[in-house]
């Protein structure tokens, strides 16, 4: 038995997921501990659904899934518009360093991946859905360049995403409180802790302050980013390479703030942005986890198994002895190290509850606080997709 769902059947399929997930995340402490977004774990109960229908004969869903593409360019215009020079400026060097580290990141993970492709004699596009796709980039990224990978010829290139994207927040909150417990206790960084000004903090959250009247004005400026970014996307589609459909959409967004910040002339509504991004992902996320074919890992699964052991090596190995060394080898940077452990396999949330469990051990850590989520929220994903989208088109 075929089940078509059109798209308005598909986006109410969505959000009943999500709002499974939702429930059994507030229900199931350790989904709670692990930051899981609530869409995946709504998604993978409907997911492993589907794929019994269809292993058993019973019934194959399929999906009108154009949704899916609005949110995601929705919710990436929403990263765009994070990506705030003025804030990496006023930084300092520490932003700048740490940005440099997370760069290096995202080569080692594509580097890494296709290394491990090649000698496991798989496809190295294959290797890249294991890569900082779903690693630095979360299931957002993974449902993004997953269709992608597909047109590129790597069957199930989506569901791989998927579940390496689902791997790394699970390892990467595993492995974050023991990687800064261990640097803290083994080093004595105790006493390297001191009282930092948090004022760049309040500041930040000032900016964020949400006005239920400026949500129709963030909503226009992200369709007028959207807008311009169609006219930048035909014209970087002229230079023979293949972009996502939203990179152009980002780089418009980008624009904006800057020009915004420098200039004055007029105000960029952040808050309601991220809020509107916020549900953007959720229900672009509720799409692209619903329409996954679970049946389509099993040829794949051990060299699966491998390429996302090889990840997780490398994330720790990069952590302790990179990321603390170089961050400045104190209290600040054993915490920082631990951030990354979940943004570099997750998301940031992730990163946030990793920091927040060691904090409450030992101490707060302002410049941690401070670095990981202008990092890990302003530029990751932005830099993140234009080294994807080079690694794919070079590969």
């Amino acid at each position: 038995m075929k089940i078509q769902l059109d798209m308005y059947q598909t986006i109410a399929v969505a959000v009943v997921v999500l709002m499974l997930g939702k429930f059994l995340k507030e229900r199931v402490e350790l989904l709670e501990r692990f930051c899981i977004p609530a869409p995946v774990i709504g998604g993978v109960i409907f997911a492993i659904f589907t794929c019994l229908c269809y292993v058993t004969g019973i019934a194959e869903f399929s999906f009108d899934d154009i949704l899916k593409e609005v949110c995601m360019v929705f919710f990436f215009t929403s990263v765009g518009f994070q990506a705030n020079l003025k804030v990496l400026k006023s930084g300092g060097r520490a932003l700048i360093v740490f940005l440099g580290l997370v760069i290096t990141l995202i080569l080692c993970q594509n580097f890494l991946a296709i290394g491990l492709a090649k000698l496991l004699h798989i496809s190295p596009l294959v290797g890249l859905c294991t890569g900082s796709i779903p690693m630095i980039g979360g299931h957002g990224t993974a449902g993004a360049f997953g269709p992608v990978l597909e047109d590129f010829g790597v069957k199930g290139a989506s569901t791989l995403c998927t579940a390496a994207a689902t791997f790394g927040l699970i390892a990467g909150s595993v492995m974050g409180g023991p990687v800064g417990k261990r640097l803290i206790e083994k080093k004595n960084l105790l006493d390297t802790v001191v009282v930092e000004d948090d004022s760049l903090l309040i500041e930040d959250e000032r900016k964020h302050e949400r006005h239920a009247s400026m949500y129709p004005s963030a909503v226009f400026q992200l369709i007028i980013a959207i807008g311009i970014g169609t006219i930048i996307s035909k014209l970087l589609s002229l230079t023979g390479m293949t972009f996502p459909i939203y990179i152009g959409a980002m780089i418009a967004a980008a624009c904006m703030r800057n020009i915004g910040e420098y200039s004055g002339k007029f105000t960029i509504y952040m808050g309601e942005i991220n809020d509107i991004g916020g549900i953007s992902l959720s229900l672009f996320l509720g799409i692209a986890m619903i329409t996954l074919k679970l049946w389509q890992l099993a040829d794949l699964a051990l060299p699966l198994i491998t390429l996302l052991a090889g990840q997780t090596i490398l994330m720790f190995l990069y952590t302790y002895f990179v990321v603390f060394n170089v961050m400045g080898r104190d209290y600040d940077a054993a915490v920082l190290s631990s951030g990354v452990c979940g943004f570099g396999m997750g998301a940031t949330p992730n990163a946030m509850a990793n920091m927040q469990a060691v904090c409450e051990k030992y101490a707060p850590s302002v410049k941690a606080f401070l670095l990981v989520p202008l990092i890990g929220s302003l530029f990751a994903d932005f830099l993140n997709s234009l080294a994807i989208t080079f690694f794919i088109n070079f590969l």
